[in-house]
């Protein structure tokens, strides 16, 4: 039994198909398929049920590809260990962000990152927030950025700053024109647009909405944030968008204005998180500092300030 042939289990394993997963393992797939029986003959077991359309693996193979994955993650800790001595600032960094912060976060931060740490390989991973914790977890991932709270002993998490909330309604909706900024009381009775289960967005917005007295709009739940822009954009309804989602460079959208919320606004809280056990902990505090340069004005609203008093801007 060697490495190699476990990742290939391991890969057969995620591929479900033997083409895919040596295409995935960079082998022939005749090499892969040998080596998967060979890891059979030897351990003297049945791995994998051969099918002419797909590939299932044994209730024995799941468990074997379940261990292997963590041999696998404890041998990339081990080599991790070995280059971060060698060079702390250089080889490759994984890291994962969930979707409702990753596309409006990376472009800002990736260039400061380039700057600070030139030689580091920075390898980006979107998933949903669950999935994160579990890649890190596995050791898939090297570290995650994440909202907090994060309820996983073998996790370490460094806050990294706060984000507001803005809220976004239609053009001719009542809110559009207050000549202040709101109150969680102004959302009272309002039925929000929010994303499917999954997202920690939608938990955050289900709990402000329970604070304001507010309701989720029945019958609609997005995947994305930009499918709740157009929605606003389309007078089906109103909802909570974080600060760097209406920051450039997304573009504006016709028909939505944005209010700013009075006091301490609603707000998440972002984190870097990493295992606990992890060999890179000085070399992420390092990061996190990187993290936390950026440009205070991303996470303010910074609405323009119209002659009424209300703070707005269209999305």
């Amino acid at each position: 039994m060697n490495l190699r042939d476990l990742s290939y289990l391991v890969s057969l394993a995620e591929h479900r198909h033997f083409g895919r997963a040596a295409e995935a393992s960079f082998v022939s797939q005749p090499t892969l398929s040998t080596q998967i029986k060979k890891l059979e003959d030897e351990l003297g077991v049945a791995l994998v049920e051969r099918t002419p359309r797909k590939v299932l693996l044994t209730e024995t193979g799941r468990e074997i590809a379940r261990r292997a994955r963590g041999v696998l993650a404890e041998v990339e800790e081990i080599k991790a260990i070995a280059q971060r001595t060698r060079d702390p600032e250089a080889g490759k960094l994984r890291l994962g962000v969930f979707p409702t912060l990753g596309p409006y976060l990376l472009p800002h931060l990736v260039p400061l990152v380039r700057r600070r740490f030139p030689r580091l390989e920075l390898l980006l991973i979107e998933e949903k927030t669950e999935q994160v914790m579990r890649m890190l977890r596995e050791g898939s991932l090297d570290v995650g950025i994440l909202a907090l709270p994060i309820h996983e002993e073998s996790l370490h998490a460094e806050f990294l700053f706060e984000e507001p909330f803005v809220l976004a309604v239609p053009d001719d909706h009542p809110l559009a024109h207050r000549k202040a900024r709101l109150k969680l009381a102004d959302l009272e009775d309002e039925s929000l647009l929010l994303l499917e289960d999954g997202h920690c967005l939608r938990d955050q917005a289900l709990e402000l909405c329970q604070l304001a007295g507010a309701g989720e709009k029945v019958g609609f739940r997005a995947t994305s944030l930009e499918t709740l822009r157009q929605m606003v954009a389309a007078n089906v309804g109103i909802t909570l968008l974080p600060t760097l989602a209406i920051k450039p460079p997304v573009a504006r959208t016709e028909n939505v204005q944005l209010l700013e919320f009075a006091g301490h606004a609603p707000s998440r809280r972002i984190a870097l998180v990493w295992r606990k056990s992890s060999s890179l902990g000085p070399f992420l505090e390092r990061f996190a500092g990187v993290v936390r340069s950026l440009p205070p004005e991303l996470l303010r609203p910074g609405l323009a300030e119209p002659a009424d008093g209300a703070r707005r801007k269209r999305a």
